[in-house]
């Protein structure tokens, strides 16, 4: 598709897709992190863990709705050119991976999502009860949750690598692949 506000020849990402790439990514590290901590947070049957439990839906949620204004951003707007060196496997790789991380940042949150309209507790949204539109069903919920935790290692997994890519341009190819997204920089 055609950009709305950027040259087909920028050599960086605009400002808000810098600032959505940097908060969404912080906040999906912190969100795993919060879901694998669960259980040490507030253990199975304390009288903690349902507001633990809530508030691990309720971020996400709130995750998910920035997830979708990224994503629409990246369907309307091209991604900057590559640096001309680049091979082209690394940017086929790189294509691959980004629709990989795009599919996670869907699946995780609308898995968990799904999961728990499958369970008699439901969904409290920051305190306020939404209404499951699934009836209550272990089997339901614990392969809706399966699919959940699963996209979480997968999405570390593909988290780690971007991450690793990055520093690989950054500091063994020294190009300007990680200078397209890093807020400031010049390329």
């Amino acid at each position: 598709m055609k950009p709305m506000t950027e040259p087909l020849t920028a050599d960086r990402y605009g400002r808000l897709a810098i600032a959505l790439h940097w908060l969404i990514g912080a906040a999906l590290l912190a969100q795993i992190g919060f879901g694998w901590a669960l259980d040490a947070i507030a253990p199975r049957g304390t009288p903690a863990r349902a507001g633990v439990i809530n508030l691990h839906k309720s971020v996400g949620i709130a995750l998910a709705v920035l997830i979708l204004v990224r994503l629409g951003w990246r369907l309307t707007h091209r991604p900057p050119r590559w640096p001309s060196g680049l091979a082209r496997w690394q940017r086929r790789a790189a294509a691959l991976s980004h629709r990989g991380l795009y599919a996670c940042m869907v699946v995780m949150p609308l898995s968990g999502y799904v999961a728990s309209n499958f369970s008699r507790f439901g969904i409290k949204f920051f305190g306020v009860a939404w209404p499951a539109w699934g009836p209550d069903s272990p089997t339901l919920y614990a392969l809706f949750n399966r699919v959940h935790i699963v996209t979480a290692w997968l999405f570390c997994a593909l988290i780690a690598l971007h991450v690793l890519a990055a520093f690989k341009h950054r500091l063994v190819d020294r190009d300007t692949v990680l200078s397209r997204m890093w807020p400031g920089a010049s390329t």
